[in-house]
């Protein structure tokens, strides 16, 4: 494999396409053939699933999930090219239910004449459902062949009935290694030179977009000075400092666990300072936002229970938002968790729980606890000696919950931080009014 865009038109004669040097450069360095495409090793090499389909001429409907420029449309342009079918792009911004109706009717057409159609939907996930629903009959009889894109979870933004009837494959961001061959060809075909740590910090910037790096590549290299692109003048472009940051490797942990440890240490500028190195260094906001969701639920917990309420605001912020505006709520969250009140014994409890499910005997369920909806459940003694809660004047009974061989077991310690002390207050009062009606 040589490039993720790699050009074929290059041996060709020039006058083939006079307009080639206008073009953008990740445009012009798009390939042309399928085992062309760097990245995706997992699907597209030999004996893997769209190689496969593709070897075996059986293309079937798919949705393509993965991060921006990873080659989604790249690849579904060659599955057509490959497969002999025509291709029609669609647009979830701007297309609707009538020109779907349109393309569908051509499809019918082309099948009858023994031809293939591949409607390729970018960002299918803005697409609502009537919209979805309007492919359906046509992917079921098989007049097309369907090809999503989206970089959001398709079991959330797909139609269920849809994504029945299509197979999602997973795309990865590329790895460094991958990206350093595009950034290097895109320099080539920019006849421009760079130091080889200069093309590294290229290629750990983009955070694994090769249409990012190429596009970056064209950037520096109309600042490049005598033909070379230097440090300096890539942070010219940039107007921000390139913080040495492998997103993958080492350096992208320490960071995240300097972020996280300052946050449960309650130090809400050192949090912030973790926090704005990241998004220097270009991290994935949403990946912040999910450790930080995770901080809220590991280390404040029910000593503050809004806190995991706020951080999913915040992550619906960032969603909605994007860069730079998002950035502002990730700030905000980080603060709220660092001063926040800190416990982790809701995370402790739940780890002793499942020490106790995975290490105990595995008893039944005592007949109390039981639903007898039928007469024979009802004589085998299933809901005998059930409490109703409600029926309690304070709502608290004596009854048993754990089975005999746990009974006593408290796996929940509360602290008393924050509201946990409230909590643990409530537990005691609970467990004397217990032990007075047992």
């Amino acid at each position: 494999m040589s490039s993720l865009f790699d050009d074929q038109q290059a041996a060709q004669d020039p006058s083939a396409d006079l307009g080639r040097g206008s073009r953008p450069l990740a445009e012009r360095l798009r390939p042309e053939r399928l085992e062309d495409v760097v990245g995706q090793i997992h699907l597209l090499g030999p004996g893997r699933p769209i190689r496969t389909m593709v070897d075996k001429d059986r293309l079937k409907s798919m949705i393509l999930w993965g991060p921006p420029g990873v080659g989604k449309t790249t690849i579904a342009r060659l599955l057509a090219k490959e497969s002999k079918a025509d291709f029609i792009p669609f647009s979830a911004v701007l297309s609707g239910i009538k020109e779907i109706k349109t393309v569908m009717a051509d499809a019918e057409k082309n099948l009858r004449y023994g031809r293939r159609t591949v409607v390729f939907v970018d960002e299918i996930h803005r697409f609502n459902k009537a919209q979805q629903d309007a492919f359906l009959p046509y992917v079921e009889r098989g007049d097309i062949v369907l090809i999503g894109a989206t970089t959001e979870n398709p079991s959330f933004e797909v139609n269920g009935a849809l994504l029945s009837r299509a197979k999602v494959f997973t795309l990865r961001g590329l790895e460094v290694e991958e990206l350093t061959q595009l950034v290097l060809r895109g320099l080539a075909e920019m006849q421009v030179n760079a130091a080889p740590d200069v093309v590294d910090m290229i290629a750990q910037f983009v955070n694994g977009d090769a249409r990012n790096a190429l596009n970056l590549v064209e950037l520096a290299a109309s600042v490049a000075v005598d033909g070379q692109v230097t440090r300096e003048s890539l942070e010219g472009v940039l107007e921000r400092r390139m913080l040495l940051y492998d997103k993958s490797g080492e350096e992208h942990y320490n960071l995240v666990s300097a972020l996280h440890k300052s946050v449960r240490s309650s130090d809400p500028d050192a949090a912030l300072y973790w926090l704005a190195r990241m998004m220097e260094s270009g991290e994935d906001r949403m990946y912040l936002a999910r450790r930080l969701v995770r901080m809220a639920i590991e280390d404040i917990g029910l000593a503050d229970p809004r806190a995991v309420e706020q951080a999913i605001a915040c992550q619906q912020t960032v969603h909605f938002l994007g860069e730079p505006e998002g950035d502002q709520a990730l700030a905000q969250i980080t603060i709220y968790l660092a001063v926040a009140p800190k416990s982790d014994a809701a995370y402790q409890a739940l780890k002793a729980a499942q020490t106790a499910a995975r290490e105990r005997l595995a008893e039944p369920v005592p007949l109390q606890l039981r639903n007898a909806p039928t007469r024979l459940m009802k004589d085998l003694g299933y809901s005998t000696g059930y409490q109703h809660a409600h029926q309690s004047a304070d709502a608290v009974v004596a009854m048993k919950c754990l089975p005999p061989g746990l009974e006593g077991s408290e796996f929940y310690q509360p602290t008393n931080r924050g509201v946990e002390s409230k909590i643990r207050e409530r537990l005691e009062e609970w467990k004397k009014k217990r032990e007075a009606t047992a």
